[in-house]
């Protein structure tokens, strides 16, 4: 408290402009290694698309299928233990050299990654029933489940990863985290390459090798991510690990009050997304193959935003935990800018250079792809003119976390997603007869009614903190 009061007393000094240079150079220091773990962590998920258009259309389909299915319930678990970061960052802007409140927030984070794998588990081994249930074709369905059934494993590794990665960010000491998943990606790409086209003298397993090589790379950025906390002199002093299997039973409901909206505002986001693969797949195989190909470009570019909102999340905690209302108010609008400002940048590419983004994917001069290509370019239009509000919900809901403000940025995406976005893409998609573009309009409707309502939220927060 010493320290963090004397910084506090120092920072008070400084010009107006110096203070948000400093909050700038801090954000960007501190987001940029979260960036690109993110593009690393999607990149393990856009290599196995890439070679799944190698084996075809059908395959690139039933690929989506599969990784729709998964990424639901995983970003449900994926927000319960996000929850990690913003309570030990809050914790150690009340107290810089906190350790045994960093520690039991950070076991509980492993036990919550244990008990929400095992249903997820269940659920995913019933992937081709469910998808049958949901309309798909039976085909389809068959080959998405066999990737399934090799890919779920990666849950538990991914979540463990997901808990030292918090723990790491929160003490603004991202690095690692960045160097482990970068070697995890290369590791994939090599797997894939083997395990799915039989390559050095693999069997050729197709899509089921896709998932086996992801389940590995999972494991192998835990197992890495552990040996540094452990090695690492900066963290080995919280032994993180040790008695593990003891039970902190009002930390683990601390950690579920908070996590809960966050799992449920990153579920009602996501299951849009997989509702819309879903409807493309009752369009027909190629919308959803096209749909594949944008929305995995635009999910590359959104690692970005969601990176900055991530550096938003620790960096307005810290100041909150310390009790600055004016560090907040910073911490919260720059990162704000640097997001919509990049996605702006991205929104450009996508509406003025789709071409090149989809030969990435496919073969555009290929008879076999000319559908899906002709659907990607009207799609990636589409998810360009999203990009900018897409980047504001990111960062607005990142900046909210930090304030441990998550129960109504919640209801906010239920409302966005589920009660404008989905309803007006299926009523533009089907009675109304535009189908993929209907179900883009819808998506880019409920992300602008989130993004509008996250704002107000933080402008709302921002103004009864500035009172005295």
């Amino acid at each position: 408290m010493v320290e963090l009061a004397a910084t506090m007393r120092a920072e008070a000094h400084l010009p107006e402009r110096s203070l948000w240079r400093e909050e700038v150079r801090a954000t960007v220091a501190l987001a940029w290694p979260i960036v690109l773990t993110n593009l690393g962590q999607t990149a393990m998920t856009a290599t196995d698309v890439l070679m799944m258009g190698r084996l075809g259309p059908d395959a690139l389909a039933a690929g989506a299928l599969g990784a729709n299915l998964y990424m639901l319930p995983l970003i449900f678990g994926l927000g319960l233990v996000t929850a990690t970061s913003p309570m030990v960052a809050i914790e150690l802007g009340r107290r810089r050299h906190s350790v045994r409140d960093v520690r039991r927030t950070v076991r509980q984070g492993f036990w919550l990654a244990v008990l929400v794998a095992l249903p997820i588990w269940l659920f995913l081994w019933n992937a081709e029933p469910i998808l049958v249930a949901l309309g798909q074709q039976p085909d389809l369905a068959a080959q998405a489940a066999s990737y399934v059934h090799t890919l779920q494993w990666a849950v538990l590794p991914f979540y463990l990863y997901l808990v030292l990665r918090s723990f790491l960010s929160a003490l603004e000491r991202p690095g690692w985290a960045l160097v482990v998943v970068f070697l995890a990606v290369a590791f994939n790409v090599l797997a894939n390459w083997c395990l799915m086209f039989g390559n050095l003298g693999f069997p050729a397993l197709g899509l089921p090798g896709s998932g086996i090589a992801t389940t590995i790379s999972s494991l192998l950025m835990f197992a890495g991510l552990a040996v540094v906390v452990t090695r690492d002199r900066r963290f080995r002093r919280y032994r993180l690990f040790g008695r593990f299997w003891r039970s902190d039973w009002p930390r683990l409901g601390a950690l579920l009050r908070l996590g809960l909206p966050i799992a449920g505002i990153l579920t009602f986001e996501v299951s849009i997304f997989n509702a819309a693969s879903f409807l493309m797949g009752l369009i027909g195989a190629a919308s959803l193959a096209a749909y594949a190909i944008a929305i995995q470009v635009a999910s590359l570019a959104f690692m970005v935003p969601m990176g900055i909102g991530q550096a938003a999340t620790v960096r307005v905690a810290r100041a909150f935990g310390a009790g600055d209302a004016d560090a907040v108010s910073r911490a919260g609008w720059t990162a704000y800018a640097l997001g919509v400002g990049f996605m702006t940048l991205t929104a450009t590419v996508m509406v003025f250079q789709p071409q090149l983004l989809i030969s990435a994917f496919l073969d555009p001069a290929d008879p076999r792809n000319a559908a899906v290509a002709r659907l990607a370019v009207g799609f990636l239009a589409f998810a360009g003119l999203f990009q900018i509000v897409d980047g504001a919900q990111a960062v607005g809901v990142g900046m909210l976390r930090g304030l441990h403000d998550t129960a109504v940025p919640m209801l906010f995406g239920l409302v966005g997603y589920w009660g404008v976005g989905l309803p007006l893409g299926v009523l533009l998609a089907f009675p109304l007869g535009f189908e993929g573009n209907g179900i883009w309009v819808g998506l880019c409707a409920g992300l602008a009614v989130v993004a509008v309502l996250l704002l107000w939220r933080w402008l709302r927060r921002h103004r009864l903190m500035a009172q005295p």
